[in-house]
């Protein structure tokens, strides 16, 4: 089963994954697709607050938010790590959990990083936010960094997070029931 699409003007089937026995979800992966991603950050890109620096969690926003640095002009960015680096040094971590992701996570920051937030504004880019506790994650690591969260952005807003004021987005997307039909 998929479930039609247009995002930025581009339209894609998305794969129906089983969350549980009653719910599924549409399978977002940006991954190995430029049209797409080069889509998405020209359109995210239009509507982003002002800001000095962005940050995304790994892994699927990665080419998101590196396409929107390369259009931007912008030659930095920072990344939320799964796992700490040796190359990192000194980090900053947090609890994350994600309704794609079984159980609870750690995300990682280097104080390198960290250093370079403090007193900036940052935007937070995701590919989707559903429960939103990735974007909490990375909003509690740029404060505990010095750092001003300027906003949160994703591609996709899943479920209730299209009803949140606090996050800019560019498409809802539905929860589907077990036979593929979008859940109110």
């Amino acid at each position: 089963m998929t479930y039609p699409i247009t995002v930025a003007g581009v339209t894609r089937e998305l794969p129906l994954c089983p969350l549980n026995d009653e719910v599924m979800i549409g399978a977002f992966v940006i991954f190995g697709d430029v049209e797409l991603t080069c889509a998405c950050a020209k359109a995210l890109l239009e509507i982003a607050p002002e800001y000095d620096y962005m940050i995304a969690p790994e892994a699927k926003a990665i080419p998101l938010i590196h396409e929107m640095a390369r259009q931007s002009g912008r030659n930095h960015y920072f990344l939320v790590r799964k796992k700490p680096k040796l190359y990192m040094g000194d980090v900053f971590e947090v609890e994350d959990v994600s309704i794609t992701t079984e159980g609870k996570q750690k995300l990682y920051m280097s104080a390198a990083d960290a250093a370079l937030m403090k007193g900036k504004r940052i935007l937070i880019i995701d590919d989707v936010t559903s429960t939103g506790g990735s974007f909490k994650a990375v909003e509690h690591l740029v404060k505990m960094a010095g750092g001003i969260v300027a906003g949160k952005m994703a591609v996709l807003a899943e479920g209730k997070a299209a009803e949140r004021e606090d996050i800019r987005y560019l498409q809802p997307l539905p929860f589907f029931d077990k036979d593929g039909n979008p859940l109110k």
